[in-house]
């Protein structure tokens, strides 16, 4: 092969779901692969292009982690040839620390760090500090009270005792744990001396106080209350105080649900000796421009960009190198439509879009040259208004000399590219082919493809349907959260409501933050019962956002389906989480070997001992930890990833193992399990969302966020439904191609029709035109968004002259309305 050819060639390509797939993909071009979820695209892109890039990259560490590396997998591949080195950005959360900010991931905070070290005013006499001295995160930086967080959370007795007219007995103290635990302690306080049937306002002050705050942890002989057909016998008991255990659970444990517990009784405050602003009294004593660097870090990005903008041009010179760096890169940031974000926004509050664009301006000024970006949907989470910005940070990063491999259901960024790579024609096992590779106009004419009905419209879709009438309505006053500031906002019920707005306008505060708290106070759920944020932002949101709220009475249930992972690990699973595996492990212990035997339905649990492989735990995979690389999973070396042990195996339904059962897709157990009633239900929601490819054991590590969320949505949906449901969703349609999208909101409609409400926020200009009702934000992000700038039909936000979504949207209707005239004609 002549070393000028200009593509990468892939050979028998069988990662997942492809069938010994040969293509042909152009380099030093943007090269689309499109195609319905689970059809084998990210399998090629990201599965077998990019893997194959690291393996060559990886060959150079030493033979031991090579091992280890190669036990871990390489890509199932004959031969790629033509290949550059490889970036992946892909779309992934980050870890929810509030030491990671913008600022830290695209080394904003570097750079401002140095331009206070070597260029910023100094109190006189003062001893010029080095950049580690700005940072909150370094220990000669952090402010000693708070340890850089800028707050600091404790205890009250009003916050651990929320009723303070119940007995110890009777649960005054709320923030005990429950259960055993919680006993304990009570009987631990009644053997130390204490009434515990006394109503808790009527002990001695110097009691409660012990019993809250204490720091001593007596150890005391316990005598049990005796409880019927339980033989009670003492034991030693240990005390430990409500703070001492809310501290310790909120600092400590691996739970997200025990550690969200303990928030609920913490009171937060901002440290006293810093104010919020995290670093010591020497370095906020240092100024730039007049102000110091935590009030430059928490300015819009577009706003500071303002205040270094004269020093980039000034005499300085150490100044204005600093100055003109920083500025370049904050204005790629603001092209991608990011300027409302600030250097010290914390990384869990931004979405995998936002994210994933911080990286993509932070490669754009790496300078590389010669390398395949491998990206996943980088237009996720970004409004219309903002893909044109997209475009051009993609060509810029084109002619730097490098080629651009995406993975993108946005059709209008699919017809920007140079080069379409179509996977299908369905999903799972009737996928996994290249359908065509070429020119995107050579697309219209492949009859086989789900990807052309969208980008060369026939008319042959669903006829738009009128806007339904809103059954009423829940009106919210005063909403002051972020930078919705006294807002007053209108949510309809009964109806399918779209809250748009470009990126950083407030949709998810008033969506998933806002209204769900105000639902989940009225309802009288928990914030771990809502998720409404990462800080439990849910909780007592009536109170705390807002002056009025009616229209509750409404409403009898909330459901709020997010993208967050189902599970951490691969021992989380599709089939765990649905419970459907409730089922199927009933029906093989109900076998007449297992009954022989004497195996009930927890020997086929891969969770507890006994029929699990004790080798790997039941997870099928052990950790590989490397050295200076990210650790990674392998299949256990004793069950090859089937995760039971051999006896348990030899057990069989219908001639298969229950590891076979996990290894089937939703549509082949579907035809398996089609006479289990309780797995049929589970099988058709996971069906309808349009899930079928997914394999039932499909490990929760393996699932993109938007199949997170069909699988939430999936579980929802078949359960039995009573009341008024209100369903909220954060862009249900990431990760979707435009033929699952329509699967998805034939189900959310399907929920309206039955009396319910959804209300999503959403950027997909085709789901917006489908909605009832529109409620846009804006006009900008940041400070600069915050409003309802148009709300109504989406006919009349598409009329709005204030909007910035309403272009976009008229553009929508029009092209709906065409197809219909089409159809007609």
């Amino acid at each position: 092969m002549p070393p000028h050819d200009p593509f990468v060639r892939v050979r028998g390509a069988r990662v997942h779901n492809l069938r010994g797939v040969d293509v042909d993909i152009p380099r030093d071009a943007l090269v689309v692969f499109t195609g319905v979820s689970g059809s084998g695209k990210s399998s090629l892109a990201f599965g077998t292009l990019y893997a194959e890039a690291q393996r060559r990259y990886l060959e150079s560490v030493a033979p031991y982690a090579r091992r280890l590396i190669h036990q871990a997998g390489a890509p199932k591949v004959d031969e790629v040839s033509g290949l550059p080195p490889a970036v992946a950005l892909e779309q992934r959360r980050s870890a929810p620390t509030s030491r990671s900010s913008v600022g830290t991931v695209t080394t904003l905070s570097n750079s401002l760090r140095m331009l206070f070290s070597r260029a910023g005013t100094y109190p006189a006499g003062a001893a010029r500090l080095d950049s580690d001295a700005f940072s909150p995160n370094t220990a000669t930086g952090a402010c000693p009270a708070c340890h850089g967080l800028g707050r600091i959370h404790q205890v009250t007795e009003e916050s651990l005792v929320p009723d303070p007219s119940l007995s110890i007995r009777q649960g005054a103290i709320a923030a005990w744990p429950g259960a055993w635990q919680g006993k304990n302690l009570r009987d631990i306080l009644a053997a130390l001396g204490h009434d515990i049937d006394r109503p808790w306002c009527e002990l001695p002050r110097e009691a409660r106080d012990w019993i809250l705050f204490t720091d001593d942890q007596p150890v005391v002989t316990v005598h049990p209350e005796r409880e019927a057909h339980r033989i009670q016998r003492p034991y030693k008991g240990t005390y430990t105080s409500a703070r001492r255990y809310v501290l310790h659970t909120f600092a400590d444990s691996k739970s997200q649900t025990l550690r969200t517990r303990a928030e609920r009784f913490l009171v937060s405050t901002a440290c006293p000796d810093c104010h919020g602003r995290r670093l010591r009294p020497e370095a906020l004593a240092v100024t730039f421009a007049g102000q110091d660097i935590a009030a430059l870090a928490a300015l819009p990005l577009t706003a500071l960009a303002d205040v270094l903008g004269p020093a980039a041009d000034g005499a300085d010179e150490t100044a204005a190198t600093l100055a003109r760096d920083l500025t370049a890169r904050i204005e790629v940031l603001t092209e991608l439509g990011l300027g409302y974000l600030s250097v010290d926004r914390p990384t869990p509050t931004l979405s995998a879009g936002e994210l994933q664009r911080l990286r993509l301006a932070t490669q754009l000024r790496s300078g590389l040259f010669g390398v395949v970006y491998v990206l996943d949907e980088p237009s996720a989470g970004l409004h219309p208004a903002d893909s044109a910005a997209l475009l051009t940070v993609l060509d810029r990063l084109k002619a730097a000399g490098n080629s651009l491999f995406v993975v993108e259901h946005h059709m209008e960024l699919v017809r920007r590219a140079d080069w379409i790579v179509d996977v299908g024609p369905a999903a799972g096992e009737r996928g996994g082919q290249v359908l065509y590779s070429g020119p995107v106009s050579g697309l219209e004419s492949v009859a086989a493809s789900a990807t052309r009905p969208y980008l060369f419209p026939d008319g042959a879709r669903p006829a738009p349907r009128a806007p339904r009438t809103p059954a009423g309505w829940l009106r919210l006053r005063g909403i002051t959260r972020h930078n919705l500031r006294d807002l007053d906002a209108e949510l309809p019920l009964g109806v399918f409501t779209a809250v748009t707005g470009v990126s950083g306008s407030g949709k998810s505060t008033l969506v998933s933050q806002v209204l769900a708290g105000v639902l989940a106070d009225h309802l009288g759920l928990g914030a771990e019962e809502t998720a409404a944020d990462e800080a439990g932002a849910g909780r007592s949101a009536y109170g705390a956002y807002l002056t009025a709220a009616e229209g509750l009475a409404a409403v009898n249930r909330l459901v709020q389906v997010d993208q967050k992972p189902i599970g951490r690990t691969p021992r989380s699973n599709l089939a765990t989480y649905t419970g459907l595996f409730d089922a199927v492990r009933k029906v093989f212990a109900a076998t007449d070997e297992a009954r022989a035997r004497g195996h009930t339905a927890g020997r086929f649990s891969f969770n507890v001992a006994g029929g699990r492989c004790e080798t790997c735990q039941g997870e099928g995979f052990t950790a590989v930890e490397l050295l200076f690389l990210p650790g990674t999973y392998a299949p256990c070396a004793d069950c090859h990833g089937a995760r039971y042990n051999p006896e348990t195996l030899s057990v069989t339904y219908r001639g298969v193992t229950i590891a076979d059962v996990l290894d089937m897709t939703v549509d082949t157990a579907a035809g398996f399990l089609a006479d289990v009633p309780a797995a049929v239900r589970a099988l058709r929601a996971l069906r309808d969302v349009g899930l079928g490819y997914l394999r039932l054991g499909q490990p929760a590590t393996e699932l993109s966020g938007g199949e997170a969320q069909r699988i939430k949505l999936a579980t929802e949906l078949q359960r039995t439904r009573r009341g008024h449901t209100v369903y909220l969703l954060d862009e249900p349609t990431t990760g979707l191609h435009p033929a699952d999208t329509e699967l998805l909101l034939r189900q959310l409609h399907g929920l309206v029709d039955a009396g319910h409400s959804v209300v999503v926020v959403e950027h997909d200009m085709d789901v917006v035109a489908g909605a009832d009702r529109v409620i846009d934000l804006g006009p900008g992000g940041g400070a600069e968004g915050g409003r309802i700038v148009a709300a109504g039909t989406p006919a009349e936000v598409a009329r709005s002259t204030a909007s910035r979504t309403a272009p976009y949207l008229s553009a929508a209707l029009a092209a709906r309305s065409a197809l219909a005239s089409s159809e007609r004609r």
